[in-house]
């Protein structure tokens, strides 16, 4: 394939790159990782035949397409006689572990939060440590399932190339984080110029650190970073239960919002060059590092939303294809609050003034002059609208949609 042609996806290379670790790991210990690449409705037939399988385990995920695909392979399996047994893995309660008492799932974060807490000191082991926080320490159970020496030149690992992809430059963060951050989570997470968060979301995202374990030593450091965590359980509930929000808002009403949808100042707001230096940084760290700061996360949707009218799923699809941490259900939630339109959501009347949060997170301009490189100088834009006009503009349309919405 023309080098051209081929994508560069941080994502995919850091994926690549974790699996060839695992499988030197593997072979270390006498087996090794068959990687295939194609649609897993073709390729699990074929893997059916060429292992003599008995049984196929694989964690359970909550999109909808995922949930598609794994009936599919369950079918697969079911059909050639393979038992499919799937598990929890990437959050710490699931589905309809955390409920009211009438069984239906919470729409609203904090009694969720107060249930779930009580729900993770329900039970625990002869430590005390809560049962949800168990995992499996996985080189020492891998030692103990005796694998069969393997020949190493049976299965080579894929290479980028020959998927499409070419090897990205995006440094991805590391799986430790100082313990002074997560002490200090909830001093430090709202100003994006300090190294205040733990940055731990791609790995989180592919399982290359145990939720299970961060959540056991946020629960006794920090609530605040523990909090995220719950939100992250959250927002994956909310998916599995309501998995209209995928495409649509989550309160239906809000779907007759009459969206400008303008491509130019979607491109200026993609570029960074709105004329708001501290949405301009947000968006000019996004795309080089594919980060961005949460408080700052917030900041920059809301814009989007609410002073360019700009459908809130534009903005999700351009995260999507930035994130490193890029999660379905988190990325939706995220996106759906600052719209207004989503579970637990910020009214529709809360426009954030970018000023007014550029004066309470960023009074020095320390991220601002970090990424925005000409601010100050005669090269930075005009802004693309004014605030007061935005905001009047936005509280207009928001409040024509919902009275059309209620008749």
């Amino acid at each position: 394939m023309d080098k051209l042609e081929q994508k560069e996806d941080a994502r995919v290379t850091f994926l690549h790159d974790t699996l060839i670790q695992l499988d030197q790991t593997l072979r270390g210990l006498g087996g090794f990782l068959d990687v295939r690449y194609g649609n897993p409705v073709e390729l699990w037939p074929q893997l059916l035949i060429e292992y003599p399988v008995s049984a196929v385990y694989a964690n359970r995920d909550y999109e909808p397409y995922a949930i598609g695909r794994d009936q599919q392979v369950a079918d697969i399996c079911d059909s050639a006689g393979v038992e499919f047994v799937q598990y929890k893995d990437h959050v710490i309660f699931e589905k309809s572990e955390v409920v009211k008492a009438d069984g239906s799932p919470y729409t609203v974060f904090t009694p969720y939060k107060r249930r779930w807490l009580e729900a993770l000191h329900a039970s625990a082991d002869e430590k005390g440590v809560p049962l949800a926080f168990a995992t499996f320490p996985s080189l020492e159970y891998l030692r103990r399932e005796n694998i069969q020496p393997a020949n190493p030149e049976v299965v080579a690992m894929i290479g980028l190339e020959a998927m499409g992809f070419r090897q990205s430059t995006i440094t991805i963060p590391p799986k430790e984080v100082a313990q002074s951050i997560i002490l200090r989570y909830d001093q430090q997470r709202d100003f994006p110029s300090v190294e205040g968060t733990s940055r731990l979301g791609i790995h989180f995202r592919f399982g290359t650190i145990s939720i299970r374990q961060k959540a056991h030593k946020a629960s006794g450091m920090n609530a605040t970073f523990l909090s995220e965590l719950i939100w992250r359980d959250f927002y994956s509930m909310i998916l599995f239960h309501f998995p209209h929000v995928a495409t649509a808002s989550f309160r239906p009403e809000y779907d007759g919002i009459a969206w400008r949808n303008d491509e130019k100042e979607f491109e200026a707001w993609c570029e960074g060059k709105t004329g708001y230096p501290i949405v301009d940084a947000g968006m000019r760290q996004l795309k080089a590092t594919g980060y961005m700061h949460n408080r700052v996360r917030m900041i920059v949707a809301s814009f989007l939303t609410k002073h360019l009218l700009i459908d809130w799923r534009w903005g999700e699809a351009w995260f999507a294809s930035q994130l490193l941490d890029f999660d379905l259900a988190s990325n939706n939630g995220g996106w759906q609050w600052a719209a207004g339109c989503g579970t637990d959501a910020a009214p529709y009347f809360r426009v954030f003034s970018p000023d007014a949060q550029t004066d309470k997170f960023d009074k020095d301009k320390r991220y601002i002059r970090q990424w925005v490189k000409e601010f100050g100088t005669d090269a930075y834009p005009e802004p693309i609208v004014d605030h007061k006009f935005a905001r009047e503009r936005c509280l207009q349309v928001y409040k024509t949609a919902l009275e059309l919405g209620r008749k």
